[in-house]
């Protein structure tokens, strides 16, 4: 039996069938899902996608909403340019007349998709043949046609394309999509796949010799570099105050606590910044955030504001109720430091 018609039989019995955007062809749900699945585990995906469509649930109430407001609902999902890019696209679609592009380069055209992405959204909504290329596929093929180096690297992924390309069915094409998607995240998996219970054992060449734990070939990795930072956690009557990050880079567009460098006076920052003169500033425990590219040292420091110049509501701050402020657009480690400290102070 051919590659596709094993994953075909073997996705109808064993597949997942049960996940809250299948059995739709609606185009939004179905990006919608693609774009928070890159890079993130379906069971972390399932309750931020149910979240985000009950508020969301079509493309003109996102297009319509505000950046906050998607960014809120996106809080704590990470990599933060997919919330603000599906904004963006969103946006663009409803200035194109509001119609989700059917046309498979059209598609590509819209912020934060490319190819392989584009290529499941065809699939799912339209019933196109097009071929997918994410991280479970790539492991996949890697492992079951014996393909070295690493997928990264763009002969590598190349040669990745003409295989997804040359495996594609001529029917089933969403059974298949969904196959391969199944396969890679619950059977062949990163570490412990279950090799013994794959469809595709008989005919894998990394199972034949028995270089499972060798492929995918592994990008050489240099040890992650070490940042540090200061944050000001600046409370007054009950709030805290919070300053909006640039609209790119690290947590682009979220709200966040006024960030100083180490060493720094922390109350010479605040006056300067904000009109802020305050009590004694008291060293929290640092708290430690793993990015792709570095590990960020947050060493807190608490201080109770005594005086705030009239001016200092105008400096681009937001103060807001210490137990509301976690329901902001928040990092991560933002809503952590201060969701305890209002539990510690409640």
């Amino acid at each position: 039996m051919a590659f596709a018609a094993r994953l075909i039989a073997w996705q109808k019995q064993h597949g997942r069938h049960d996940l809250p955007w299948q059995d739709t062809r609606d185009p939004y749900a179905v990006w919608l899902s693609e774009i928070m699945l890159q890079q993130t585990q379906v069971a972390t995906v399932i309750p931020y996608y149910r979240r985000f469509v009950a508020r969301f649930p079509e493309i003109a109430a996102l297009a319509a909403a505000e950046q906050d407001q998607v960014l809120a609902l996106w809080s704590g999902l990470g990599y933060y340019s997919r919330a603000r890019n599906l904004h963006r696209a969103a946006q663009q679609i409803m200035a194109g007349g509001g119609e989700f592009p059917r046309d498979f380069a059209e598609v590509q055209t819209l912020p934060g998709i490319g190819r392989s992405t584009a290529a499941a959204v065809c699939v799912f909504a339209f019933g196109q043949c097009r071929a997918i290329l994410d991280g479970n596929v790539k492991r996949v093929l890697t492992r079951c046609f014996g393909v070295a180096g690493y997928p990264g690297d763009k002969p590598v992924e190349n040669r990745l394309w003409e295989l997804a390309e040359k495996l594609l069915p001529n029917a089933a094409i969403e059974s298949y999509t969904q196959g391969l998607m199944d396969l890679g995240a619950t059977l062949c998996t990163r570490s412990k796949p279950r090799c013994g219970e794959c469809p595709l054992g008989a005919q894998c060449v990394a199972l034949g010799e028995g270089r499972i734990a060798e492929l995918p070939t592994r990008k050489a990795r240099a040890p992650l570099p070490e940042k540090e930072t200061a944050m000001l956690v600046l409370l007054r009557d009950g709030e805290v105050l919070l300053e909006k990050r640039p609209p790119s880079g690290i947590w682009g567009g979220l709200w966040s606590l006024p960030e100083i460098a180490v060493g720094d006076d922390p109350a010479a920052a605040a006056l300067a910044r904000f009109g802020i003169e305050a009590e004694t500033f008291r060293a929290l425990p640092t708290v430690r955030h793993t990015f792709t590219h570095f590990r960020l040292h947050i060493h807190p420091l608490l201080a109770e504001a005594r005086r705030l110049r009239p001016e200092a509501r105008q400096q681009g701050g937001l103060w807001l109720a210490l137990a509301d402020a976690p329901g902001a657009a928040l990092p991560t480690p933002v809503r952590n430091l201060l969701q305890r400290l209002n539990s510690e102070n409640g």
